[in-house]
């Protein structure tokens, strides 16, 4: 299994075991992590589940489609490091991501 190093938005940081198959965003939560509302569920038509990724992972990820891309414009928080963790597939070859919960909008 690998591992996911989440940040929150209080700055507290918790090492997360993730399924390999589900998305950052559901590992997220299968983790009891409350502030990740993700309201769309992962349907991406929503931006509540916006993370920061940390750079050293950015080509370890697929490309941004124009639906994420979309929904992140509207983010008054939107940084280089943004990304919806609804459509990050979690795999062995991110095992160890570091991700932060952006603040709520």
């Amino acid at each position: 299994m690998s591992t996911l190093i989440l940040t929150t938005r209080a700055g507290d940081e918790l090492t997360i075991n993730g399924e390999t198959g589900i998305t950052v965003m559901e590992v997220i939560r299968n983790a009891d992590v409350e502030e990740l509302s993700a309201l769309c569920g992962g349907s991406c038509s929503c931006a509540t589940c916006h993370v920061y990724v940390a750079s050293a992972f950015h080509d370890r990820l697929p490309a941004m489609n124009e639906y994420e891309n979309d929904l992140l414009e509207t983010s008054e928080y939107r940084t280089q490091d943004s990304r919806l963790s609804c459509q990050l597939l979690f795999d062995v070859t991110l095992d160890g991501l570091a991700v932060t919960i952006a603040p709520q909008e």
